[in-house]
């Protein structure tokens, strides 16, 4: 039984841009250094004076904690860190890496953090719980895949998600990796669990957990976002599929922009400016390829070859367009693999903060291509 065509056209249809992929699940590798990170940052908010009314647009508060996962997906907030965008904007930015998913809206709810860049699946699946975190941009499309051991493949010039079955694959749960394998072996008509002729998941709390089980013997093929399917292909592991190159799959909306509900309505402008300082971002991303992978390397320390292929190589796009229309086609695609309860999304996702800060910046650029381009998608696809 296949996905309805309706959900895949229009994930067919939401947007290409932007390089990575960071979109996942539960427990964290280092939980206490980040939540101790987290948890000073926001005692130094607190104890500062920058919370206040304005009326005049500027931010209402300027110190910010943005929580992101150990992926070049991220790249945005990396960039506009290093290039001062956020200064620029009236914003003390403070980055702090988490593990996982789970982690990142704890800290969303503690008031430990303003905003998380949190997977698609989960920020999903946390909304229909009843977790008041609303979706308001974006981060990243596309970017996952699969990778197996090469002895799996040896001999053969062309495979697909059927070379799983029979074999153990890791992957963590609550995740858009383990969302779109799901698809595709149900595109198939291959189930999952033990035997020849299924395909056995082995679920793990990070994708680093993950990934390492790669090491055993008994896992075969494992889940990978940017960077881990490049960095796994140069340790002489063969990709199963890019999700980038599955047609059902293609423009998959990854990572987005999560904050609390509450937090978004009191402090409008402070995001407004988050927001712009993220747009401009990916219009440098666009225009320095170069300094965007030194950017990028200061918080994902690997080979840069490996960085520009995650970001540059056409397997994934970072953007900060909300894409509404493709994560609520991805939402009733996870409905009806039963990974969560259906919901009405509408009520937490905010298109307006996005839309506002682009028509800032188009206002005081009017002939900019790369604004313009990313006005004309959001105009399709809100």
């Amino acid at each position: 039984m296949k996905i309805k065509n309706t959900a895949a056209l229009l994930l067919a249809a939401s947007l290409t841009v932007a390089a990575l992929a960071g979109c996942n699940d539960q427990k964290s590798d280092n939980a206490s250094s980040a939540d101790t990170k987290a948890s000073s940052a926001a005692s130094a908010e607190n104890a500062s004076t920058d919370e206040k009314s304005t009326g005049d647009g500027k931010p209402e508060k300027t110190s910010f904690n943005l929580g992101h996962l150990n992926s070049t997906a991220h790249l945005l907030g990396f960039v506009a860190k290093e290039e001062g965008y956020f200064e620029e904007e009236g914003l003390d930015v403070t980055l702090t890496l988490f593990s996982s998913a789970a982690e990142l809206s704890s800290g969303l709810e503690s008031d430990k953090l303003d905003v998380a860049f949190i997977g698609s699946v989960p920020s999903l699946t946390f909304q229909s719980q009843g977790h008041d975190l609303t979706i308001f941009g974006g981060a990243m499309t596309n970017g996952h895949g699969y990778v197996i051991k090469p002895q799996y493949v040896e001999g053969l010039k062309e495979w697909d998600v059927s070379i799983l079955k029979g074999r153990n694959v890791a992957s963590v749960k609550n995740s858009v990796q383990d969302a779109e394998l799901q698809i595709l072996l149900k595109d198939k008509g291959i189930e999952t669990g033990e035997g020849k002729d299924k395909v056995n998941i082995v679920y793990f709390d990070s994708q680093k957990d993950a990934y390492n089980a790669l090491q055993n013997d008994t896992i075969d093929a494992v889940s990978a976002y940017s960077p881990y399917t490049s960095l796994a292909e140069s340790q002489g592991y063969k990709i199963v599929y890019r999700c980038s190159e599955e047609e059902i799959l293609k423009n998959q909306p990854c990572c987005r922009q999560v904050a609390s509900t509450a937090a978004l309505k009191k402090y409008p402008n402070s995001y407004k400016a988050f927001e712009r300082a993220l747009i401009k971002a990916y219009k440098f991303t666009q225009e320095n390829k170069e300094q965007t992978v030194k950017d990028v390397k200061k918080y994902i320390d690997i080979d840069e070859k490996l960085i520009n292929t995650e970001v540059y190589g056409g397997y994934g796009t970072s953007v900060p367009d909300p894409d509404k229309k493709g994560t609520a086609a991805l939402k009733d695609s996870i409905v009806e693999l039963g990974y969560t309860e259906d919901y009405d999304i509408d009520k937490l996702y905010n298109t307006d903060i996005y839309k506002e800060a682009l028509a800032d910046l188009i206002k005081e650029n009017p002939d900019d291509k790369v604004y313009a381009d990313l006005q004309k998608h959001f105009d399709e696809f809100e």
